[in-house]
């Protein structure tokens, strides 16, 4: 059987929704309110479906949408942020995903897209599209009872004070707390204005109700923001009328590391709460040295999470800051995309050009997505055979140069 790969028309988008359930587990009828939602936020232009040609029925979806990514350094990056992929189970193993991801890193590459990023369901999936692992999460489970925190905690001890806000409010500190974010941490990405509706219950997602949040904000001695938590608790007693509640970290957004204590132990402070849970954080968060006694903190997650492929190298590689100077020249191989060729990195200026140069290290654009936030070490992905040295000392030097002092993380599943 073959099949038409294309943008689709508003008129199918029914049909495609009805795919992207299927593809992910979802038997739920599609309704209006779902069709409404989506029409809303849809860009059709950016929206593939496969359409078997025997029936006509859509087989296979794809999505993109425009993106901001966090480079080291606190640049950003224009990004086309893939999402909806799904092949039916009827029609695996067609070269549909293919055909689909070629089509859709071709245009983001025409847009000027400088890299496309996405969330991987699947590991073994995107690194043959050129996408590597580039910021990985953790999640801890807190055990309140261990912590060693003193049990009167009453507020931070730094001069700050934590207060309670609605959702209003929330919503109101939320957005600017986040971009304050985004500049120190690369993997970042921006939220948009229905992504805060999403969050705060103004929108509810169909088929996803929304689950009241309890709303807390850490501010400085001036008054100042520096943190906000969004987080929800389970009602769970023993028969003996003992509370074992847990709570579930929703969002935590911590611009200085005063503001990052204070929270964390205001969530262990909470009466009648056992455990806390913290949500996907990144790997190397200080959430468990926070703690008089860090072994109170178990990891119960630990996996890859946004992976990043680069169009235009480029810009890619020059919008980022590199931690000491060198020059290294890249030989990348790309046959599915437009990031091969060879590529000077000065990074004492931090220019990148194209070059006949001899190579110093040969890759291809799956590991250069994983190196290109700073989170992967090139000694590594050699010994992985991922990377090739050609010159001695090149590896070192790539450690030193891509690698940054904190690990990148994306707090956003999209």
């Amino acid at each position: 059987m073959s099949a038409d790969v294309r943008p689709i028309a508003e008129s199918e988008l029914p049909e495609w929704l009805r795919a992207v359930n299927t593809g992910f587990l979802r038997p739920d009828p599609v309704t209006d309110a779902d069709l409404a939602q989506r029409a809303k936020h849809t860009d059709v232009e950016r929206t593939l479906g496969a359409f078997d040609d025997a029936t006509g029925r859509c087989v296979a979806t794809l999505r993109s949408f425009a993106q901001e990514l966090t480079v080291p350094g606190g640049a950003t990056v224009a990004a086309s942020a893939v999402t909806n992929v799904a092949v039916l189970p009827t029609h695996r193993r067609r070269g549909l995903l293919t055909r689909m991801m070629a089509t859709e890193l071709a245009a983001a590459t025409a847009r000027g897209d400088v890299v496309s990023t996405l969330i991987a369901a699947e590991y073994p999936i995107y690194g043959r599209y050129g996408f590597g692992p580039a910021a990985s999460v953790s999640e801890w489970e807190i055990d309140v009872s261990r912590t060693g925190l003193d049990a009167r905690w009453a507020g931070p001890g730094c001069g700050g004070r934590i207060e309670l806000v609605d959702v209003a409010e929330a919503r109101t500190i939320g957005p600017g707390l986040h971009e304050r974010l985004r500049a120190l941490s690369p993997g970042t990405v921006d939220r948009s204005a229905r992504w805060w509706s999403l969050a705060t219950g103004l929108e509810e997602m169909s088929g996803r109700p929304y689950k009241s949040r309890f709303h807390a904000v850490y501010r400085t001695a001036d008054g100042e923001p520096a943190g906000l938590v969004a987080y929800t608790s389970d009602e769970h007693w023993t028969d003996g009328k003992v509370p074992l509640n847990t709570v579930q970290v929703k969002d935590l957004i911590a611009v200085t590391p005063d503001a990052q204590r204070a929270l964390w132990h205001f969530l262990c402070s909470i009466d009648w709460v056992l455990k806390v849970r913290t949500g996907y954080r990144a790997p190397d968060d200080l959430v468990a040295e926070l703690l008089p006694d860090p072994r109170a903190a178990r990891i119960v997650t630990a996996a890859d999470f946004l992976w990043v492929r680069l169009l235009d190298v480029v810009r890619a590689l020059t919008a980022r800051t590199y931690a000491v100077p060198g020059v290294l020249v890249l030989d990348v191989t790309d046959p599915a995309g437009p990031a091969a060729g060879r590529y000077r990195i000065d990074a004492g200026t931090g220019e990148c050009t194209r070059t006949e140069d001899p190579a110093d290290l040969r890759l291809d654009a799956s590991a250069l997505g994983s190196l290109y936030l700073g989170d992967a070490s090139a000694v590594r992905l050699a010994e992985l055979g991922r990377i090739t040295e050609q010159r001695p000392g090149a590896l070192a030097l790539a450690d030193a140069v891509f690698r940054t002092a904190r690990r990148p993380w994306c707090p956003d599943v999209f």
